[in-house]
C-alpha cells in the first residue's frame, strides 16, 4: 500500500522505576532510528509514546515509600521523560495514562464495547482484606512459596526462585495491607470475550503475516492462537486507575492492559486535532515498537480490541525485539543488576551516540543479546574513533593542510578506477541503509554506514595525498590528483552526516556544524548525491566526534555493577536457616563436549496437567514449546498436584526420542533437581521467557 501517514507507537514504560538500556535496545532505540528515517523521507509520521501510570506495581511502591500512587509516578515520569531526552529519542508526544483525554478516552472505549453487549459479566471468588475492605490482587498477597519456602512470595511470582504462582498456591497466604489472613469473597467482573475472535485472529495473523513479521513475533502469536483463546477480565478491583465507567461497578477499575494501549489513541489526541487521520484512515501505517514479553498484548488483544470496537486500523508490522542481558546475567530491577539510562548521562556526559551505537550494533533483534563494557569500549575505540571519527578528522586535516580550508574542486578527467569504484560505493550506500531499515533490520543498516567509512579509509590510505603533497615542487599536476582524493572524502563525509543520523543524531548534528551546512542537506533525498558540498566552501575545523574509552572507566562500570548487586542482596536476604548437611550424589561418568552439544535443552510453559490413570507417580503434561505443543509424561505426581503447576515455565529436553509410559508416547524430558529430603523441584528460568527459547 502507498502509505499516506505513519503511526509509530513505542511501549508505555511503567511509572514505578527508571529506565534501563535493556528497554532501549529493546524498543525505544529502533523506534526512534525508524522515525527519523521516516522524517529524513519527509513523510507525515508522528511518534508517540508516554508513561504507563496504572496497575499494581506503582501502588505496591507507594505503599512501601510511605506516598501516594500519584507521588510515585509523578517521580518517575520525571526521571522516564528526562533520560528519553537526554538519549535522543525523539517522541512527537510524551503523554501519561493519568491525564484527563487518557481516562475519558479509555471509558469511551469500554461503553462503546459495553453498549454493544461485547463484554462477559462474570461473578468468581478473590481473596478479600476484611481490615482494609478492599479486595487484593494477586501481587497484594504474600506468602510462603511452595516450591522454595520462600515467606514472602507474591500471589502472582515467587522473585526468589522465579516460579509462576497463584494465590491460591501460597502456604499461608496474608494482606500485603494489613497482614491479616484474606478471605474469599464474591465480586464481578467484565470479560472480554478473545474466543470469538480466534478464527478473525488466526486469518489476519497466521495466514496473512507469515512471511511479513519476525520469526520471533509471528512464532509467539501462532503458538496462542493454536493454544486456543479464553475469555479474559477487562476490569480490576481496585482504588488506582481509570474508573469503569457503569454505575455497578464501585471500586473497579478498567485493568491496565486494557487502558494502556488504548494510551496511545489519548496521547494522539492531544498531539493533534486531526489524530483520527492517523488511527482511522486506512492509508495510515501503524507500528508498534516493542520488546517480547509485550507481544501477546500488542499482537493480539489489542488489535481484537480495536476490531470489536471498529473503525480504527491494526498495526501493520509490530517488530519485537529480544532481550538484552548484562555482563552474562538477565537485567534485573529487583537485584539491581541493571545499567540505568539517567546514570549513564551522568557517568559518560555527552556520550549519547556511543551508547546509542553500541546497543544497535549490539540489538537483540533475533535472540537475546549481551552487553558487557568490555564490548562497549571495543566497539566505541576501534569503529566510533579508528574508524568512523578517524575517516572524517583525516578529511577535514588533510582540507585544511593541503587545499586551504576549503573543498577542492573535482577534476573528473583523472579519475582513476579506485576514484570510481568509491563514488559507486556512496552512490549505493544510501539504498543498501534504507532497505534495511525499512525491514527493521537496524543492526544491518548500521553496519553499511560504518562499511562504507572502513572503505574511504583504505582508499585515503591508498592514495595517500600527504606523500604527493611532498612532491609538488617537482610535480605540480599532482595538486589535482590531492584535490580529487579529497574532494571525495568530503562528499563521502557529507553522505555519512546523512546515513548516520537516523543511529547517531548528535553524531550528525556536529557534521553539519562542521561543514557549515544547515540541517536540511541531512533530508534522505541527499544520499548518495557527490555535489553537496560546493568547491571553493571554507569549513570550519575539526572537532573529535568521538573520544577514547579507557580501561579505569569500564573497570569502575563493572565494579559499580557488582557493588549494586551487593546491596540489593544484602537488603533482600534474610538470615539463612541452619540447613542439614547432606552428601553430594556421585558425579557421573564424563563427557565429551560433542556428546553435551547433541542435548536440545529448551524452556517450555506447561499448558496443562493431569494424573495418568492407575499410575500414583505420573502426570500428563501438555507443554508449549513456542512452535508446537508436546506431550510430556513426567514422574512427579507424589511431589505436585496437577493444578499447582498449570503456566510453570520448565526447561525440557527437547530432542529425546519418544517413548511410550501408560501407553501414552512422551515427547521430551523435564529437568528437576533433588533436594535432600527427596523432593523435587523444578529447574527453571528465573524471569519469565518465551516458549522455545533455547537453553545454553
Amino acid at each position: 500500500m502507498d502509505f499516506k501517514r505513519y503511526l509509530v507507537t513505542a511501549a508505555l514504560p511503567y511509572a514505578n522505576g527508571p529506565v534501563h538500556i535493556g528497554h532501549l535496545a529493546g524498543c525505544y532505540l529502533p523506534a526512534d532510528i525508524y522515525v527519523r528515517y521516516q522524517r529524513a523521507q519527509k513523510r507525515d509520521v508522528k511518534f508517540v509514546c508516554g508513561s504507563d501510570e496504572h496497575g499494581v506495581p506503582i501502588t505496591i511502591r507507594a505503599m512501601r515509600e510511605g506516598i501516594t500512587p500519584q507521588q510515585v509516578v509523578d517521580k518517575y515520569n520525571a526521571i522516564i521523560k528526562d533520560s528519553f531526552e537526554q538519549m535522543g529519542i525523539s517522541f512527537d508526544i510524551y503523554s501519561r495514562t493519568s491525564n484527563k483525554t487518557h481516562h475519558e478516552t479509555s471509558q469511551a472505549f469500554f461503553l462503546k464495547l459495553y453498549n454493544e453487549g461485547l463484554f462477559e459479566e462474570k461473578e468468581s471468588e478473590q481473596y478479600y482484606d476484611e481490615e482494609k475492605d478492599v479486595f487484593l490482587a494477586d501481587r497484594y498477597i504474600i506468602g510462603t512459596c511452595p516450591v522454595c519456602g520462600n515467606e514472602n512470595a507474591y500471589g502472582d511470582q515467587c522473585e526468589k526462585c522465579g516460579s509462576s504462582l497463584s494465590p491460591e498456591q501460597l502456604i499461608n497466604p496474608r494482606s500485603a495491607l494489613s497482614n491479616a489472613k484474606p478471605v474469599k469473597r464474591m465480586t464481578k467482573h467484565w470479560y472480554f470475550p478473545l474466543n470469538k475472535y480466534e478464527a478473525w485472529l488466526k486469518e489476519w495473523i497466521v495466514d496473512g503475516k507469515k512471511d511479513e513479521w519476525k520469526a520471533n513475533v509471528y512464532g509467539q502469536c501462532k503458538s496462542w492462537i493454536d493454544s486456543g483463546l479464553q475469555s479474559r477480565a477487562m476490569t480490576r478491583d481496585s482504588s488506582w486507575g481509570v474508573e469503569v465507567p457503569l454505575p455497578d461497578a464501585k471500586g473497579k477499575v478498567l485493568y491496565v492492559w486494557f487502558d494502556a494501549p488504548i494510551g496511545y489513541i489519548s496521547a494522539t489526541k492531544e498531539l493533534t486535532n486531526q489524530w483520527s487521520d492517523y488511527w482511522c484512515k486506512e492509508d495510515t501505517k501503524l507500528v508498534h515498537f516493542i520488546g517480547k514479553d509485550n507481544i501477546v498484548f500488542h499482537c493480539i488483544i489489542f488489535p481484537a480490541m480495536l476490531k470489536a470496537h471498529g473503525g480504527y486500523v491494526l498495526p501493520d508490522n509490530v517488530p519485537a525485539n529480544e532481550f538484552l542481558n548484562i555482563e552474562g546475567e538477565k537485567v534485573s530491577t529487583s537485584r539491581n543488576w541493571a545499567v540505568w539510562v539517567d546514570e549513564y548521562v551522568k557517568d559518560f556526559p555527552d556520550q549519547q551516540d556511543i551508547l546509542r551505537y553500541v546497543l544497535c550494533a549490539n540489538a537483540p533483534e533475533t535472540k537475546d543479546n549481551d552487553f558487557t563494557w568490555k564490548d562497549f569500549q571495543d566497539r566505541n575505540n576501534g569503529e566510533l574513533v579508528a574508524t568512523f571519527g578517524n575517516f572524517v578528522n583525516r578529511a577535514f586535516v588533510l582540507m585544511h593542510k593541503l587545499c586551504n580550508g576549503k573543498v577542492p574542486h573535482l577534476h573528473p578527467e583523472l579519475l582513476d578506477d579506485a576514484d570510481k569504484a568509491l563514488v559507486n560505493e556512496i552512490q549505493n550506500a544510501g539504498t543498501r541503509v534504507e532497505s534495511n531499515i525499512e525491514n527493521y533490520k537496524f543492526r544491518d543498516g548500521l553496519f553499511e554506514v560504518i562499511d562504507l567509512a572502513r572503505k574511504a579509509n583504505k582508499y585515503m590510505q591508498d592514495k595517500e595525498p600527504w606523500i604527493l603533497a611532498k612532491t609538488l615542487a617537482e610535480k605540480p599536476e599532482n595538486q589535482k590528483l590531492i584535490d580529487n582524493c579529497l574532494h571525495i572524502c568530503l562528499q563521502l563525509t557529507a553522505n555519512l552526516s546523512i546515513l548516520i543520523n537516523p543511529f547517531l543524531p548528535f553524531t550528525a548534528k556536529k557534521m553539519c556544524y562542521m561543514m557549515k551546512v544547515v540541517d536540511r542537506m541531512l533530508d534522505w533525498e541527499n544520499a548518495g548525491k557527490m555535489n553537496l558540498l560546493n568547491p571553493g566552501y571554507p569549513l570550519r575545523a575539526p572537532e573529535l566526534l568521538f573520544r577514547k574509552i579507557e580501561d579505569e572507566e569500564v573497570a569502575a562500570q563493572v565494579e559499580k555493577l557488582k557493588n549494586n548487586l551487593k546491596q540489593s542482596t544484602a537488603v533482600l536476604t534474610a538470615p539463612a536457616k541452619e540447613e542439614k548437611v547432606v552428601a553430594p550424589a556421585e558425579t557421573k561418568a564424563e563427557i565429551q563436549y560433542d556428546d553435551f552439544a547433541k542435548m536440545d535443552f529448551r524452556v517450555g510453559t506447561i499448558v496443562t496437567a493431569e494424573k495418568v490413570e492407575k499410575a500414583d507417580k505420573l502426570l500428563k503434561l501438555e507443554v508449549d514449546l513456542g512452535s508446537e505443543k508436546r506431550t510430556v509424561v513426567s514422574g512427579i505426581a507424589m511431589h505436585y498436584k496437577p493444578e499447582e503447576i498449570v503456566g510453570k515455565q520448565i526447561i525440557v529436553v527437547a530432542n529425546l526420542a519418544p517413548r511410550k509410559m501408560r501407553g501414552i508416547e512422551s515427547k521430551g524430558m523435564i529437568l528437576m533437581a533433588e533436594d535432600k529430603d527427596g523432593k523435587l523441584i523444578f529447574v527453571s528460568p528465573t524471569e519469565n521467557t518465551a516458549p522455545g527459547s533455547e537453553v545454553r
